[in-house]
């Protein structure tokens, strides 16, 4: 077991240290490039696979880019929140463990969620495009709101704008060949578009914390009383998997990405409390 006395116990390691210093400079050099017209997640963020953006390497740096090159307050409140939970519970993990076994987990995490994410990407795409097939055989005007609505694309002002005018016009003749190339348009903007952060590696060290250390109290905003770390993660878990299956239009957050990272966070804490049960913790 791990040394926790004053002067082993170290409050910044090696690795969380040098985590928080690259996601910190790419951050700079994030809006350093944006300022120029240049936005880093395009080339660093991680793409779906089916997109001509989509880079072998991406899985791995998109953990360090945040927010957007445009939109300071975003940003900021982006990695300051992953950094502030990396530091606060990846240095209980590292000082347990050691900077390898840390560094090791870490990355298995991220590109643990990674991996959830894309496979999510391309279910939820897969089913849009079936549906676009089959609206395509039949694009009549009750066909486009049932499409519009089911597919969650009511709240964009594009579709609902088209939608209010063909209500008003219904004997409108490129009706139809307008709301295609408006599906169209919206698909090709959503499979370009790209993910940044390292929640998903991130909310893998919050359970690997919640596993080791289920009892430790924790406090939480607007909650007066300690709660255990389990009930805290176990919350968590349950809010993003919520989340995820609801599928709100306007949310921008990969809630599949951060149970990803749980995900194999418990996966890879299974196998080293098999294989290393004598001094895993």
């Amino acid at each position: 077991m791990t040394d926790f006395r004053p002067g082993r116990f170290q409050v910044l390691p090696p690795v969380v240290k040098n985590l928080i210093i690259i996601n910190v400079l790419v951050v700079i050099v994030q809006f350093m490039l944006g300022r120029v017209g240049i936005n880093l997640g395009n080339y660093l963020g991680l793409h779906y696979w089916r997109s001509p953006l989509f880079r072998w390497w991406q899985p791995v740096t998109h953990l360090f880019v945040h927010g957007d090159p445009y939109d300071l307050g975003m940003t900021f409140g982006h990695i300051f929140f992953n950094m502030f939970a990396l530091w606060m519970f990846g240095r209980i993990l590292e000082n347990v463990w050691g900077p390898r076994r840390f560094l090791i987990f870490y990355f298995i995490c991220g590109l643990g969620a990674a991996l959830c994410h894309l496979l999510v990407l391309d279910y939820e795409f897969g089913v849009f495009a079936k549906a676009f097939m089959t609206y395509q055989q039949n694009p009549l005007l009750d066909q486009y709101i049932l499409f519009v609505k089911q597919r969650g694309l009511d709240g964009i002002a594009a579709f609902q704008q088209l939608q209010t005018f063909w209500e008003a016009n219904p004997h409108c003749n490129n009706c139809a060949a307008q709301s295609a190339s408006l599906i169209n348009q919206y698909y090709s903007e959503m499979i370009n578009t790209n993910t940044v952060g390292a929640s998903g590696a991130v909310f893998g060290v919050l359970f690997g914390f919640g596993y080791l250390f289920p009892d430790t109290p924790l406090m939480i905003m607007f909650i007066p009383v300690p709660v255990k770390a389990k009930w805290v993660i176990g919350g968590y878990i349950l809010i993003e998997l919520f989340s995820g299956l609801r599928n709100s239009a306007g949310d921008n957050v990969a809630h599949f990405a951060h149970l990803g990272g749980a995900l194999f966070a418990f996966i890879l804490l299974k196998i080293w409390n098999k294989t290393i049960r004598n001094n895993f913790y």
